[in-house]
């Protein structure tokens, strides 16, 4: 896969969103949550895996642990060439579920609050002074 089709498949996933951040990084987000961060400059990917997964990616060459992130389980691929383009489409899918699980739903409405007095009509506490 190359930047073109790595960003066209991001995009493809609803609610996804790009930024490019940090730079030359182009951030790919749902709901504000990061999924894949492809570098542009020193073209390299960035994703989240399962903690399995990540263990036989770190393995492989040319990917290893994400700076800063890596203790999350989060991969950096060298190269865009360092696994097959269905394998890459796999990863980047399966990061994407992760996130998405976890991100906030705007969809999911709060709970009604109970009927009672609002804090304006509350009557103030006065304390009264003891006599002598």
């Amino acid at each position: 896969m190359n930047v073109d089709s790595i960003r066209a498949y991001c995009l493809s996933f609803p609610k996804a969103t790009e930024k490019l951040q940090w730079g030359d990084e182009l951030c790919f987000k749902i709901a504000g949550k990061i999924f894949a961060m492809l570098g542009l400059d020193n073209l390299r990917l960035c994703f989240k895996c399962v903690p399995e997964t990540f263990a036989e990616l770190i393995e492989r060459e040319a990917i290893r642990p994400a700076p800063y992130v890596g203790r999350y389980k989060w991969v950096l691929l060298e190269r865009l060439d360092a696994v097959h383009d269905s394998e890459l489409e796999d990863l980047i899918r399966q990061s994407y579920d992760m996130v998405s699980a976890k991100a906030p739903r705007n969809s999911r409405k709060k709970p009604p609050k109970p009927p009672g007095k609002k804090p304006s009509q509350a009557r103030p506490h006065v304390r009264r002074r003891a006599k002598h």
